[in-house]
Protein backbone atom coordinates (compact mmCIF):
# COMPACT_ATOMS: atom_id res chain seq x y z
CA UNK A 1 0.00 0.00 0.00
CA UNK A 2 1.29 3.56 -1.19
CA UNK A 3 1.77 5.84 1.57
CA UNK A 4 1.34 10.15 1.28
CA UNK A 5 1.68 12.42 3.60
CA UNK A 6 -1.01 15.19 3.55
CA UNK A 7 0.21 18.38 4.95
CA UNK A 8 -1.76 21.44 5.49
CA UNK A 9 -2.72 23.86 8.53
CA UNK A 10 -6.55 23.21 8.13
CA UNK A 11 -7.89 19.97 9.81
CA UNK A 12 -11.05 20.19 7.75
CA UNK A 13 -8.81 19.73 4.71
CA UNK A 14 -7.05 17.58 5.60
CA UNK A 15 -9.59 15.47 6.98
CA UNK A 16 -11.38 15.64 3.38
CA UNK A 17 -8.13 14.82 1.61
CA UNK A 18 -7.53 11.75 4.56
CA UNK A 19 -11.14 10.02 3.80
CA UNK A 20 -10.84 10.52 -0.03
CA UNK A 21 -7.15 8.54 -0.39
CA UNK A 22 -7.76 6.27 2.10
CA UNK A 23 -11.14 5.68 0.14
CA UNK A 24 -8.56 5.14 -2.55
CA UNK A 25 -6.81 2.39 -1.34
CA UNK A 26 -3.71 4.73 0.28
CA UNK A 27 -2.47 4.67 3.93
CA UNK A 28 -2.18 8.63 4.67
CA UNK A 29 -0.36 10.06 7.08
CA UNK A 30 -1.20 13.91 8.30
CA UNK A 31 0.94 16.94 9.88
CA UNK A 32 -0.73 20.03 10.39
CA UNK A 33 2.26 22.05 10.01
CA UNK A 34 5.69 21.96 8.39
CA UNK A 35 8.33 21.59 11.03
CA UNK A 36 6.01 18.07 11.85
CA UNK A 37 5.98 17.57 7.60
CA UNK A 38 9.49 17.39 7.72
CA UNK A 39 10.11 15.43 10.68
CA UNK A 40 7.48 12.93 9.36
CA UNK A 41 8.59 12.80 5.79
CA UNK A 42 12.19 12.12 7.57
CA UNK A 43 11.15 9.19 9.55
CA UNK A 44 8.22 8.00 7.66
CA UNK A 45 9.46 7.63 4.22
CA UNK A 46 6.26 8.44 2.24
CA UNK A 47 6.09 7.81 -1.17
CA UNK A 48 4.49 11.35 -1.86
CA UNK A 49 3.70 14.38 -0.39
CA UNK A 50 0.41 16.87 -0.89
CA UNK A 51 1.63 20.20 0.79
CA UNK A 52 -0.38 23.35 1.08
CA UNK A 53 1.49 26.87 0.71
CA UNK A 54 0.08 28.97 3.11
CA UNK A 55 1.09 27.70 6.53
CA UNK A 56 2.93 29.46 9.36
CA UNK A 57 6.47 28.99 9.70
CA UNK A 58 7.75 26.88 7.67
CA UNK A 59 5.74 27.32 4.77
CA UNK A 60 5.08 24.77 2.12
CA UNK A 61 8.10 26.18 -0.38
CA UNK A 62 10.48 26.44 2.85
CA UNK A 63 8.84 22.58 3.58
CA UNK A 64 9.58 21.93 -0.08
CA UNK A 65 13.30 23.16 -1.00
CA UNK A 66 14.28 21.69 2.80
CA UNK A 67 13.13 17.95 1.66
CA UNK A 68 14.39 18.01 -1.54
CA UNK A 69 17.81 19.42 -0.69
CA UNK A 70 17.85 16.59 1.95
CA UNK A 71 19.45 13.40 -0.36
CA UNK A 72 18.10 11.00 1.91
CA UNK A 73 14.27 12.29 0.92
CA UNK A 74 14.57 14.50 -2.51
CA UNK A 75 13.17 11.88 -4.50
CA UNK A 76 9.79 11.86 -2.75
CA UNK A 77 7.43 13.81 -5.32
CA UNK A 78 5.62 16.49 -3.92
CA UNK A 79 1.97 17.70 -5.23
CA UNK A 80 1.33 21.51 -3.64
CA UNK A 81 -2.20 22.05 -3.42
CA UNK A 82 -2.96 25.67 -2.53
CA UNK A 83 -5.02 28.72 -3.12
CA UNK A 84 -2.10 30.46 -4.58
CA UNK A 85 -2.83 30.80 -8.41
CA UNK A 86 -0.38 33.42 -9.83
CA UNK A 87 2.08 31.96 -12.55
CA UNK A 88 4.74 33.80 -9.74
CA UNK A 89 3.41 30.91 -7.00
CA UNK A 90 3.63 28.62 -9.35
CA UNK A 91 7.40 29.48 -10.40
CA UNK A 92 8.57 29.22 -6.98
CA UNK A 93 6.72 26.04 -6.44
CA UNK A 94 9.27 24.81 -9.40
CA UNK A 95 12.17 26.34 -7.98
CA UNK A 96 12.00 24.41 -5.11
CA UNK A 97 11.17 21.23 -6.85
CA UNK A 98 7.96 19.98 -6.60
CA UNK A 99 6.11 17.65 -8.94
CA UNK A 100 3.04 19.12 -9.79
CA UNK A 101 1.31 22.40 -8.73
CA UNK A 102 -2.88 22.40 -8.06
CA UNK A 103 -4.77 25.47 -7.18
CA UNK A 104 -8.03 25.18 -4.61
CA UNK A 105 -10.94 24.48 -5.40
CA UNK A 106 -9.37 21.66 -7.09
CA UNK A 107 -11.00 18.66 -8.95
CA UNK A 108 -10.51 15.16 -6.61
CA UNK A 109 -10.50 13.26 -10.44
CA UNK A 110 -7.34 15.20 -11.42
CA UNK A 111 -6.00 14.99 -8.23
CA UNK A 112 -5.95 11.34 -7.82
CA UNK A 113 -4.80 10.87 -11.42
CA UNK A 114 -2.15 13.28 -10.56
CA UNK A 115 -1.20 10.67 -7.14
CA UNK A 116 -0.81 7.51 -9.81
CA UNK A 117 1.02 9.65 -13.20
CA UNK A 118 3.78 10.36 -9.85
CA UNK A 119 3.77 7.25 -7.74
CA UNK A 120 3.22 4.78 -10.85
CA UNK A 121 0.23 3.22 -10.35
Amino acid sequence: MKKILVVDDEPEIVELLSMRLGAQGYEVITALGGAEAISLTRSQHPDLIILDVMMPAPDGYEVAGTLKNDPAVSAIPIIMLTAKTSEKDKEVGAKVGVSNYITKPYDPIQLINTIKDLIGE
